[in-house]
Parts: C-alpha cells; structure tokens; sequence
C-alpha cells in the first residue's frame, strides 16, 4: 500500500471511530431533550442502588403441599417475565420452602409489577356465555388476514345481543366443555348477580380446572360463564407480536399476537378449535385466563391444526406486546399472592462502587507507568487507545441502560476491570510485533504495514477466546454472573473496534512523523536499544563475537530466559545426540 493510501485509510477509520462516539453520544442527547428517560449516567443495579422487593407465597389448594420442583420452575418463569420487561440485574430467589422474592432494581413500572402479581396459572377456557355477543378479536392461521373482525371495540345491538343460553336447568349431563348443560340454575343466578365493578374474587384465587368458572375481563366491562379448562398455558411454546401479513407477504399496519404451542398443546387446541369452528357466537369464543380473570376471548375463524394461531383485533404496539408477554410468561405451576412489597436499600451502595472505579484507576496507572517505562513515546498510544475505549464503553452501557433496561452491578464493574488486561495485551502484541519486523532492518512504516498483518490474527484469536468465555457465562449463569460476562464481552468487542478504527490507524499516522521514524531513543523503536539485548525477534537471539566475553555471557542468558519450554527441550536433546554421538 502507497504512502498517500495508508494515509486516507488511516484519517477515514479515525473518522468513522470519530462518527460512532458523536453518534452514540448525539442519541443520548436526544433522547434526554425529547424526554424519552436517556441520560448520560448509566442506571446501577440493586447492589449499588437499591430497589423494590416483592415476596410472593404460594396458594395451593386445601391438601396440596408445594415441591421444589414447582418452585424452581414459577422462579425460572418469574425471572423470565422480568427480564422480558427490560429489567436487568433483577434477583429472584425462594425464600425456604416456600416463598419467593423478587428483588428490581430502581422503580419497576406498573407492567413489571404486573407481571410479577399476575401469578396463577393461564389457562384456556370455552365460552359458554357472556354479556356480550360481538368479541373484539379473533384466532385464525397466522398466514392468512381475518376477514370481517370488529376492530373499533364496538358494537351494534344487534350484534351485542346475547346468545340464547341454556335452560335453568341442564337436561343432559354436558358432553363436552361447550355444552350450555354446564349452565346450572344456581351457575345462571350468579352470573346475572355478578358485578365486575367491584371485588368478587380473593387475591390469588385457585379455581378447579374440572367446572365452569364465572368472571369478568381485566377491563371490568364484560361477564363470563366460561367451561371446564381445555388447554394449559404451560403448553404454549412461545408467544410474540408483531403486524398482520396479506395474501402476498406484506405487512400491514394491522397489529397482532402470534401464538405456538408445543406438541401437546397443538393437539388440544386442534380439538378446541374444530369444536368452536361451527359454533355461533359467543359459544365460538374461547376465553384465555390470567389470575382468573379473562385477557382476551377471540373468535375461532378457522380449524387451526398447525400449531401456530394469530389472536386479531383492537391492538396497537404496546398492547400486543402486553397479551404476548402475558401469553409467553403467564403460565405459572402454582398460584402466588402478593405477601409483601417494600422498598430495600443497596446492599453495596456507593461507597463499594467508588472503591471498585478507584480499583480500576490505579489499575490504569499501573499500565501507563509500565507503557512510559517498556514503550516509551509509544506510551500516547497506549493512553489514547484507553481512553477511547473508555468513552466507547460508558456511551455504549449508557444507551443500553436507556433503550434496554440495562443496570452495571459491582461484578458489571469488576467485568470492566478485567477488560483493561485485554485491551492492553492487544497493544503489547501489536507493538512487539512492529519491533521484530524493526530489528530484521525494516523502516517503521514497512513495519507497521507487515507487523498489523501478524498481529492481528492474534488478537483476533485472543479476544475470540474471550468473547466465547463471556457469551458462555452469560448464557448459562443469572444474576450478577450475568453482569460480569456482559461487561467482559461488550469490552472485548470494543477493544477490537479500537484497536481497529484507532491504535492501528493512529500508529500508521506516527510512523510519517519524524520522531519515530528517525528511530529516536524516546520513541520505542530505537533500533540500537532494541538489538541490545541479542533478541532479533521471531523467537532468535544473536550474540555477536566482538562482544567481550562479559557482553557475550550476558546476552546468553538472556537468550536462555526468553526461550520457551520447547525450545529448551529441543536444546536439550540436541546436545545429548552430540554426546552420544561423542562417545
């Protein structure tokens, strides 16, 4: 590459680096002014800034124990739904053999906490009656658009009117969950009773799966009587949202929840949906139960044996995402009340954070000390690149802590810590690697051309290894482990951005400048100091005749110190052969 070429390539990585900070910063700014909660100062997790702890304990019915296994499985779910809410650091543990505590940092919003409360099992139900005759959604096959659906959550009369519902007393034993002969004279007296305004339900209430359940939607607007439980929610494989596609693949502007279930729900809901199917309404509706009370009850427009269904209607962004979370998270082994909910300090708090930044900045000097003293000039690099890295690595965590939800913890911080080591290791096998190609006689700018070309499959291959350490730790572990491993791989890919768009690019541009292409004893690339020591680079040593025999013994033993375990091996029997060979 031309001398005018390295240049340009040199001056445009520095200002593509140079457009990633202004960008990273300008997103901040705004998103502050335009008050979407940004900000320049990252979020601190529960250790560092306390929080809100919620204790749930378990409801059961009369004669039912909880198990382990149900506990460990609500604590995993529960970990789920808080993490799909953007909360990061959280802490969900049980609490002896029965209790679990939820522990956020900061204020959790109302969804969050919602989530959390929410505790009893999802579970699907048929429609058998309900005060009103039109729903405001509907189930279909994912790939093709529901014709006809009441979009407006309105009505006419005529379509509002309810169905009529079964005699006051049942003439037949029910033959299956849709049969009206579930509708007893009592079950009747209490629907007509029931007013969804006010409380008609305990907290955390556990309802037979095997009888007809009477309820009202989360809107408190619409009465059920719904029928035995044909599908549980722990059957659902995933749940997401996303817009509605046409016949042709387009997307619409129509919101949606995507539904999955896995090989057992499949089937139950392939006969659910071949029942209703015929059905008029409201008896082609099946309800989805949350906590007991219905979060949506979408008409059957299809028999859906795929699967995968698609719930449409009077959705937009937000509350799509809601039902799918509620959808994806809801299905809980037990069912949990709220015991307790109060506010908890730090348990670190601010003291232990400055003691870890005070950590990491003595760690910093350290290295600047060793670069200075090992490198020289070379040492601005050394510093330039930290720096750069640094500003990199708090603009990235802080747009994360606002578009994520992400919060830095102590092991966050310890994570960074390390990622010094990292960075600084890539600097030392770049800057050897451009001494060895100095010591074969090599001007500094045929050096750092060939030394960049050797030096960068090594970190490449280091901070590989790296990366994979954290991705493994952050897929396998919770909490604070989480944190560390975040932090570790977030640095560990910055380090190669900076190595690549500025260390690299910067030492191409100080290679030009007269200081250190004359070789000048401050500038870390005094070819004469370099050979001092008899190391030629590429793992030789040289140890000339001329030097006197003090010279000559000092620069063998310092040969001898920098070859490796196998080069002395190899030494070793090579002089045995001679001795054999003596003999």
């Amino acid at each position: 590459m031309s001398a005018s070429n390295s240049v340009k390539s040199a001056r445009k990585s520095l200002a593509w680096l140079l457009a990633i900070v202004v960008g990273l910063a300008g997103l901040i700014a705004v998103g502050s002014l335009s008050d979407q909660n940004a900000s320049f100062t990252p979020k601190l997790a529960l250790d560092l800034q306390g929080g809100t702890q919620v204790i749930l304990s378990p409801l059961v019915l009369d004669g039912e124990a909880v198990t382990p296994e149900q506990l460990d499985q609500a604590v995993s779910i529960i970990r789920q739904r808080v993490d799909a809410s953007g909360v990061s650091e959280s802490q969900v543990i049980t609490q002896g053999d029965r209790n679990i505590i939820v522990s956020i940092p900061g204020v959790p919003d109302e969804n969050t906490l919602a989530l959390i409360k929410a505790s009893a099992k999802l579970e699907f139900r048929a429609v058998l009656v309900t005060s009103t005759g039109a729903p405001s959604s509907s189930v279909d096959q994912p790939e093709t658009a529901v014709e006809g659906e009441t979009t407006d959550g309105e009505a006419t009369a005529e379509e509002t009117a309810p169905e009529e519902v079964a005699p006051n007393v049942p003439t037949a034993t029910p033959t299956d969950p849709s049969d009206l002969n579930w509708v007893s004279l009592d079950l009747q007296k209490q629907f007509d009773a029931l007013d969804c305004a006010s409380s008609f339900r305990e907290p955390g209430q556990v309802d037979d799966p095997t009888i007809p359940l009477i309820t009202c939607d989360v809107t408190g607007t619409q009465k059920f009587i719904l029928g035995p439980v044909e599908v549980e929610g722990a059957n659902i494989s995933d749940a997401s949202n996303g817009t509605v596609q046409s016949s042709t693949g387009a997307s619409t502007n129509t919101w949606a929840v995507n539904l999955d279930f896995n090989e057992t729900g499949s089937q139950a809901f392939a006969d659910v949906t071949q029942r209703l199917f015929p059905l008029s309404a409201p008896r082609n509706q099946f309800a989805i139960t949350l906590d007991g009370y219905v979060i949506t009850a979408p008409a059957t427009q299809a028999v859906i044996t795929g699967g995968s269904a698609q719930i449409t209607g009077n959705f937009d962004r937000d509350s799509s995402k809601v039902l799918a979370d509620q959808l994806k998270y809801g299905s809980l082994p037990i069912g949990f009340e709220v015991e307790s909910q109060e506010n908890i300090s730090a348990s670190l708090g601010s003291e232990q954070l400055t003691n870890g930044l005070i950590a990491g900045l003595i760690g910093l000097v350290l290295v600047v000390i060793y670069s200075a003293f090992q490198y020289r000039g070379l040492a601005i690099v050394t510093i330039g690149s930290l720096i750069v890295a640094a500003i990199l690595v708090y603009l990235f965590i802080a747009v994360l802590s606002w578009r994520q939800g992400y919060r830095l913890s102590l092991a966050g911080v310890a994570g960074l810590i390390v990622a010094i080591g990292i960075t600084v290791d890539s600097f030392i096998v770049y800057f050897e690697r451009v001494r060895d190609e100095i010591r074969e006689g090599r001007t500094l700018e045929v050096a750092v051309e060939n030394a960049w070309t050797r030096a960068i499959r090594t970190i490449l291959a280091s901070d590989g290894v790296s990366f994979t350490a954290a991705l493994t730790l952050f897929l396998l572990t919770v909490g604070n482990v989480r944190g560390f491993a975040f932090t570790l791989g977030l640095t560990t890919i910055i380090d190669l951005i900076v190595v690549l768009m500025f260390t690299h690019p910067l030492l191409r541009l100080l290679a030009r400048t007269r200081f250190f292409s004359s070789g000048h004893p401050w500038s870390g690339f005094d070819s004469k100091a370099l050979e001092a020591s008899g190391y030629v680079g590429r793992g030789k040593f040289r140890v000339s005749d001329s030097l006197a025999s003090g010279k000559v013994e000092k620069a063998s033993k310092e040969a001898e110190k920098r070859q490796s375990i196998a080069e002395r091996k190899a030494e070793a029997a090579i002089a045995a052969a001679k001795k054999t060979g003596e003999k």
